[in-house]
């Protein structure tokens, strides 16, 4: 019998809780792949829920975060849910051979947003970093985040791309995301180490996400743009949950798997759904094209199933969420940008 979802959220610290729970299944799989974790770039969105999830769903193993800790609040909410801590600057190849070598490592390093001007920045950290640290934990098994943005885009009426459709993005960002991903198949292949490479599209707190931006820009009376036209949305508790159980399915040489949801989402219609719950009607601007980033997760169905949290609990959580004025990370994703410069 499935567990019963919250209504809503009262509070970040309510949110957190819920985020990072862990299923049973993540227990389990877990369970089968022995030894501790360390994640690298554990203060990113989405780190700290893995961090929790992790520790959660195996508290007797040693869970390690690795950043730089430029707001120590988050080193302080890590290790009081019993997560440690080291600083480090991962551009720094003494520093990165000086870190515990665990047997399972999260890579979840990287650079997006800022990339516009300062190029050399992102593929430092999207293409150089990788490569140290997919040779320095070599015999580890690696969980290494990447991006929808690698593909091209496809049409929307196909379903979106599988993990076997060429890659092909525009923009140096999502170029400097392939040279993430090269670097960890070089190592995989020449040093033997196993993973799998998580293709993410567009996790959702209720702190930021597309739906977040929608909701937002409905709230206030601001135009919505729909240039993008179509997404996929996962609530990130399941998309940090499916991560960790690809340790169970990690591969030699390292594989890519789509985690997203399954469903092929249009922005117009999101933001009139949202714009029900809120008392608003959208106002539009832009015109929806016939191809999006959008990505065929079938792979991941089969082995994960359906997400546990569904499209409709996540509007009605976001509208919730946003009508009482909770907190906002003020992180725009930029989703309607085509021409894949942040």
């Amino acid at each position: 019998m499935a567990k019963a979802l919250p209504t809503g959220f009262d509070s970040e610290a309510d949110l957190d809780e819920f985020m990072s729970r862990p299923s049973d299944e993540v227990v389990a799989d877990l369970a089968e792949v022995p030894g501790d974790i360390i994640i690298l770039g554990v203060a990113g969105k989405m780190g700290p829920t893995l961090a929790r999830m992790a520790k959660r769903a195996a508290p007797e193993r040693r869970v390690v975060g690795v950043a730089r800790f430029s707001q120590p609040a988050l080193k302080d909410y890590l290790e009081t849910h019993g997560v440690e801590t080291i600083t480090a600057d991962l551009l720094d190849r003494a520093q990165v051979d000086r870190l515990p070598k665990l047997p399972n490592m999260v890579f979840m390093a990287g650079r997006k947003f800022g990339s516009s001007g300062s190029e050399e920045l992102t593929w430092a950290m999207n293409s150089y970093v990788p490569a140290l640290a997919a040779e320095a934990f070599a015999d580890s098994r690696i969980v290494a985040y990447s991006t929808i943005c690698v593909y091209p885009f496809v049409p929307v009426s196909e379903g979106g791309a599988s993990e076997s459709t060429p890659v092909g993005p525009p923009g140096e960002y999502a170029m400097s995301c392939i040279a993430r991903e090269r670097m960890f198949e070089h190592f995989s292949v020449t040093q033997g180490t196993a993973g799998s490479i998580i293709r993410l599209s567009y996790a959702i707190d209720m702190r930021y996400g597309v739906l977040h931006d929608v909701a937002q820009k409905v709230l206030r009376n601001e135009p919505v743009d729909v240039s993008m036209g179509h997404v996929n949305v996962i609530w990130q508790g399941d998309a940090v949950a499916q991560s960790l159980r690809c340790f169970k399915h990690a591969t030699t040489p390292i594989a890519p798997i789509n985690i997203s949801g399954p469903e092929t989402l249009s922005i117009r219609t999101l933001a009139l759904r949202l714009g029900q719950r809120l008392g608003r009607t959208p106002v539009f601007e832009g015109s929806e094209s016939d191809e999006a980033w959008l990505a065929n997760t079938g792979r991941a169905a089969r082995l994960f199933g359906y997400p546990q949290v569904p499209l409709e609990l996540m509007i009605d959580w976001v509208a919730d969420w946003v009508s009482r004025d909770l907190p906002s990370l003020d992180k725009p994703t930029h989703f309607e940008v085509r021409s894949g410069d942040y």
